[in-house]
């Protein structure tokens, strides 16, 4: 059973988003689903295809095989048995976003690099897996000065400063977030990528103008390539040697493994934030817009044994922050004084951040919570035995 895309024109807003953010890459469709995950109006829709095709011939690691025409070459990949993983250290290339930010799934076709999730394979076409002497490649945003930092950029850190750190944000994330905060970096795929050692290098530089601590990389979900990310960390601690320099990994953590969350803090991760979208799975499941529960499940698990693994070998040497996403839309305060109990169980006095989340991307309808609403929010986890909590507001940070 094959399918395709198709434009709904009744939802269709002529925003744009298709022909200069997330843009298609193929002169027929080839079910990659990047524009279907990636438009604000959810304006495409998937339907049967089910128009004759052939098979064609491709040669994947010196192996001939026979797959049909108008796939990605993901999915060819599949068909010929090869293992598509999610999870860093799963499968034989990893395809996390499938929107084409990451590049986590870069293959070698007829001698060029390309990404598996959005590219349609060709006839005689020939793909190699190995990359491993390619330098890994991603799209990021920025860098940018940043006047109040993320989840982990430390509370007490130079009040008063007009900037407190530089920012890049990394295209590509594998949650499907209805209220996306930063949809139009997430589902990028038409930049340019570039390679770890260069995006170290540029925002080394901006850390230099703006005389700033902090050099902050977030997303979309920076954990998604990891060896992008290994290589990012370990040339800015090569170029920043100094004791004061943080260099800070903002998270949703459903990938932080423990050998992952090593592997950050030996290549010189010193600030970490991680963000649990809950504690209940239905409302990570409505939060994220994961439908497969038992995917959701491991997201979610992984990402708050992330912090207690944090917390429990890294307390001395990395300073460790919990962002927590909030809007009564969608969390009742009821689970944000269960959020509260569970991290004061892990650690009473990690910082903890939360998210006003504010209407934008596909849940335009919500509404940003007032003032008050956030300042109850801070007295709940307070309240639960929380120390440092600071709260986002529509008039900026609040606390601890």
């Amino acid at each position: 059973m094959f399918t395709k895309v198709i434009k709904d024109d009744s939802l269709c807003r002529k925003c744009g988003f298709c022909a200069t953010v997330n843009r298609c890459l193929n002169s027929q469709c080839v079910s990659c689903l990047a524009c279907y995950l990636a438009c604000p109006y959810e304006a495409r829709r998937i339907v049967l295809d089910e128009s004759p095709r052939k098979m064609i011939n491709v040669i994947v690691d010196g192996v001939p095989y026979y797959v049909p025409e108008r796939i990605t070459i993901k999915e060819a990949l599949r068909l010929c048995g090869y293992e598509v993983g999610i999870y860093p250290d799963e499968g034989i290339i990893q395809a996390p976003c499938s929107s084409g930010g990451c590049w986590s799934c870069a293959v070698i076709a007829n001698g060029e690099v390309v990404r598996a999730c959005l590219t349609g394979v060709k006839d005689g076409m020939k793909i190699s897996t190995d990359t491993r002497h390619i330098m890994p490649l991603r799209i990021i945003h920025g860098p940018e000065p940043h006047t109040v930092g993320g989840k982990a950029t430390p509370w007490f850190e130079e009040k008063g400063r007009r900037y407190i750190e530089v920012a890049i944000w990394t295209a590509g994330c594998n949650l499907r977030c209805r209220s996306c905060q930063n949809y139009s970096v997430t589902y990028d795929n038409s930049s340019k990528p570039i390679s770890p050692i260069e995006a170290a290098r540029e925002i080394t530089y901006y850390r230099r103008i703006y005389g700033v601590k902090g050099m902050a990389i977030s997303g979309g979900e920076p954990t998604l390539n990891r060896r992008w990310l290994i290589e990012y960390f370990r040339e800015l601690r090569r170029l920043n040697p100094d004791k004061g320099a943080r260099l800070h990994l903002d998270s949703n953590g459903t990938l932080l493994t423990p050998a992952y969350i090593d592997e950050l803090v030996e290549a010189g991760a010193n600030n970490i934030g991680v963000e649990p979208k809950g504690i209940r799975v239905e409302t990570f499941m409505n939060i994220t817009g994961i439908t497969d529960r038992s995917l959701a499940e491991r997201y979610l698990k992984t990402s708050w044994e992330a912090v207690k693994y944090l917390v429990d070998n890294y307390r001395d040497k990395v300073y460790i922050g919990v962002g927590i996403p909030y809007n009564s839309a969608f969390m009742s305060l009821e689970e944000l004084a269960e959020i509260g109990d569970k991290i004061n169980s892990i650690d009473p006095e990690v910082q903890v951040c939360v998210l006003d989340y504010f209407p934008t991307f596909r849940r335009r309808e919500i509404k940003r919570p007032r003032y008050k609403e956030m300042l109850k929010v801070r007295e709940i986890l307070n309240g639960r035995g929380l120390k440092y909590v600071i709260v986002q507001t529509i008039y900026g940070h609040v606390g601890p």
